[in-house]
This record gives C-alpha cells, sequence and structure tokens, in this order.
C-alpha cells in the first residue's frame, strides 16, 4: 500500500494557501471539478513538487441499482490518468433512482445517500464495484458515508458491511472518521465496533472532517473546525494500524491558513497518540476483522431480481425525500424530513455557486424561491441542468407571479437563460440575435 502522508483537500478557494502550507504530502480533488484538459496551474504546480494528487469522485453511484454509467467511469479514468494518480476514490452511496428497473421517473438526489446493509445491496454494490474496478486504470478506494437516517431490516453492521465488500471484490477501503462519529450520533452506532470489524489491511487512507450538531443531529458540514470526538475515533484507528494516509476536508467557510495548519498539526498527534498505543499494546490490532465473518458465507449470484429489489427500495426513498410522496414504511419520519430539508437547502447552496448571477437577480429572495421550487420539481439532471429549469420556471409562472404582486427581473433573468441553455453561447452581432428572435416567433405560430 502506498504511503500518502498528510494532506488536504484542495479546493479553489485555499489553492494558494494549500502550496504554501507546510507538510502538505498530497492532496485530493474532487473529481467532477476537474478538466483534463484544463488542469487547475495549482494542481499542475504542486504535482510537479511532487505532491500526490488523488481524484475523488462524488456522482459515480456505485451503492445505486443501476450498473455504472459508462461515461461516468471513462471521465474519474481521465482524471487518474491526468492527474498521474496512483488510485482514485468514490462512495458507497446512490445518488440516484428511478428508470426502468423500478419503472419509475429518473430522480436525482444531488447528494451521497446510504444503501441499505442487505445481501441484496451487497450483491449489487460489489458488481458494480468490479465493474468499476475494470474500468480504470489505477485501484479504487471506496468511502463509507455519513447519514442521517437508517433502513429498517438491515442485516449487517457497517463493519461486517464493509469488510464483506473488500473481501469479495478486492477494492481498497477510503474510512472517513468523521462520519463513523455522525453516525455514531445519528444512529447510535459504535465507532469502536466498526472499526474491530474492518479489514485494516485494506485502508487506502483517511478523511477527517468537522460538523455541527443541530437539533440533535449531526450535519457532516464539512464547513465547521474538527472536532474531540472525531479526533478520538482517529486515534482509536491509528491504534490497530498505522494508516497509509490522513486527509483534512474542508468545503465551505475556509479559515486563515494558520487554523487550517493547526488542525494538521492535532490530526498528526492523533496519529501519533494512537501509533505510541499501538506499539505497546500489538495484541490490540492481532485479531481485527476476524469476527465479522466474510462474503463466503453467501454466494452472489441473485442477479436481476437483486439490482429490481434495489431499485424498487431506492426509488420509493428518493421520491420520499424530493418528490414529496410518502415515507416508506419502517423509517424515522422525522429524520427523512431532515434529510429532505437537507437535500432542498443543498441544492439551494449549490445552484447559487453554480449559476451566481442568480441570486444577485432575486437578490434576497432567491432561496425563498428556489426552496418553494424544489418542493414541486425534483432535480432530474446535475446542478446546471437544475439552474436551467428553475428560470425557465420562473420565466413561465411570470404572469401569475405578477398578478400576486411579486416584482421578478424576467428581462434578466430571460438573458441569463438564452445565453446558457442553447448548445453554443448567443452571439453578441444585433442581426444574428434579430433573425434567432425572429425564427423564435416563427415557429411558435
Amino acid at each position: 500500500m502506498e504511503r500518502l502522508g498528510t494532506g488536504i483537500g484542495w479546493r479553489p478557494e485555499i489553492a494558494g494557501d494549500v502550496e504554501r502550507m507546510p507538510g502538505i504530502d498530497w492532496v485530493e480533488v474532487v473529481a467532477e471539478n476537474v478538466c483534463p484538459g484544463h488542469v487547475p496551474e495549482s494542481l499542475l504546480r504542486l504535482r510537479e513538487r511532487g505532491v500526490t494528487v488523488v481524484p475523488h469522485g462524488v456522482a459515480l453511484g456505485l451503492g445505486g441499482a443501476e450498473r455504472p454509467d459508462a461515461g461516468r467511469l471513462g471521465a474519474l479514468a481521465e482524471r487518474a490518468t491526468a492527474l498521474r494518480s496512483p488510485l482514485v476514490t468514490e462512495h458507497i452511496a446512490f445518488v440516484r433512482a428511478g428508470g426502468p428497473l423500478s419503472a419509475s421517473p429518473r430522480l436525482e438526489a444531488g447528494h451521497l445517500l446510504p444503501v441499505p446493509r442487505t445481501r441484496d445491496a451487497l450483491d449489487v454494490l460489489c458488481e458494480n464495484v468490479r465493474i468499476a474496478q475494470d474500468a480504470l486504470p489505477v485501484p479504487l478506494a471506496v468511502e463509507n458515508i455519513a447519514a442521517l437516517f437508517s433502513w429498517p431490516g438491515e442485516e449487517m453492521s457497517e463493519g461486517q458491511f464493509l469488510y464483506d465488500l473488500a473481501d469479495r471484490t478486492g477494492v481498497r477501503l477510503l474510512i472517513d472518521v468523521a462520519n463513523l462519529h455522525t453516525n455514531h450520533v445519528n444512529r447510535g452506532e459504535d465507532p469502536a465496533k466498526a472499526l474491530a470489524e474492518l479489514p485494516l489491511e485494506a485502508i487506502a487512507y483517511v478523511h477527517v472532517a468537522g460538523g455541527v450538531e443541530r437539533g440533535g443531529v449531526w450535519h457532516d458540514s464539512h464547513a465547521h473546525p474538527v472536532p474531540r470526538p472525531v479526533l478520538d475515533i482517529l486515534t482509536d484507528l491509528a491504534s490497530r494500524v498505522s494508516p497509509p494516509g490522513v486527509l483534512l476536508e474542508r468545503d465551505e467557510n475556509f479559515p486563515e491558513p494558520g487554523e487550517l495548519e493547526r488542525e494538521l498539526t492535532a490530526i498528526r498527534e492523533a496519529v501519533e497518540k494512537g501509533a505510541a498505543a499501538r506499539s505497546t499494546a500489538q495484541a490490540k490490532s492481532s485479531g481485527a476483522g476476524a469476527g465479522s465473518g466474510s462474503g463466503s458465507v453467501w454466494e452472489s449470484g441473485s442477479g436481476e431480481p437483486a439490482r429490481q429489489r434495489v431499485a424498487l427500495a431506492q426509488a420509493a426513498v428518493l421520491s420520499s425525500l424530493v418528490a414529496g410522496t410518502p415515507v416508506p414504511e419502517g423509517f424515522d419520519r422525522v429524520r427523512m424530513a431532515v434529510q429532505a430539508r437537507a437535500l432542498a437547502a443543498k441544492r439551494a447552496d449549490v445552484v447559487a455557486k453554480v449559476a451566481p448571477e442568480l441570486p444577485v437577480m432575486l437578490g434576497e429572495r432567491y432561496r425563498e424561491v428556489f426552496l418553494a421550487h424544489a418542493q414541486k420539481r425534483p432535480m432530474t439532471g446535475g446542478y446546471r441542468q437544475d439552474a436551467l429549469d428553475f428560470v425557465e420556471q420562473l420565466l413561465l409562472s411570470s404572469g401569475r407571479r405578477e398578478r400576486q404582486g411579486e416584482q421578478v427581473p424576467l428581462r434578466e433573468l430571460r438573458e441569463w437563460w438564452l445565453e446558457r441553455s442553447g448548445p453554443v453561447p448567443r452571439s453578441r452581432r444585433p442581426a444574428v440575435r434579430l433573425a434567432r428572435a425572429t425564427r423564435r416567433v416563427l415557429l411558435r405560430r
């Protein structure tokens, strides 16, 4: 296993700070935010200095009922090659549902959602992981995610589920200790038990991040300092095995460089504390994972029936979260409501980043108007398409809004939508724009 060392998540907002930060051995970049032909200069400089760059995917949906999309796999492979990465990583999650397998409309979550820890879901996940492994030029590692809700009728603990996944596929594991803390608060799961059941030799590296608790629910925000309980879980992990790499994640509310450096120091100290405990109690890690069983307990092969069962379950769950359909039986309705609000809020936040002109045009009412839109129209594509759909609906409902006394900047919104909805940018030449406008009028007749 390649030794990565101490790293930090590379984000454009802190690119300069990361380049100047001492003791950074490697960085991780969100794969979907990098274009292979236009790698940011900051990443190129880091790579030339010998800093390893690892692409971290968020949109593949390996835990989904459908087989991984060949286009998304190809794009992830291109990024690994362009960045000369030793591995790529993704999540054990589903991010979309619906379609032919469930005979229901396709829906996008815009977020990582937990898969049920059942034999059906494990069979599907294992096949999806093998498909991804065959398509990628470097090894794959998959990450445990944070969850606000639990699936009823689960058949395995998180540690057992991860153990069997690694045992059956040989995939490496990206262990997020912040997510173990999240699942402890939200789902009552013991992080120490999960660590004891893991195949420690399969760990590729470790994520560390901060969050915040609101109303008894822990939100894995990546926008707050790393709390002590997360560092304690990291120490526990390091007392069992020497992690090949540890990385600090921060996605929003970026602090001054000095604060990030102090967090990295605290992470190093937590790892060193665990290493000291491991050296004085070697027996502590000698049996890790031994009692969790293996994939040989049952054989895969349920094939399409398993995929269909998983598809129906995931479509029902996602529809309840984003389309207002009833919450399936057995789920905690309060937690599902929290998750639904979190998904809508994330949609509003990401659309504001993808299309920063919209909050400017709509002013303080942007969030209110967008959340009202999100309640009626689930996301069916990516965030760019979501922004276009939002503006289109605003334009279509302009007459009703004017009757209700709402002031909507129709001209600005129409210009914005026309500029971005076509296959190529609109020409600035008056004659061309007049010809296009005339054609649109004639087509409507």
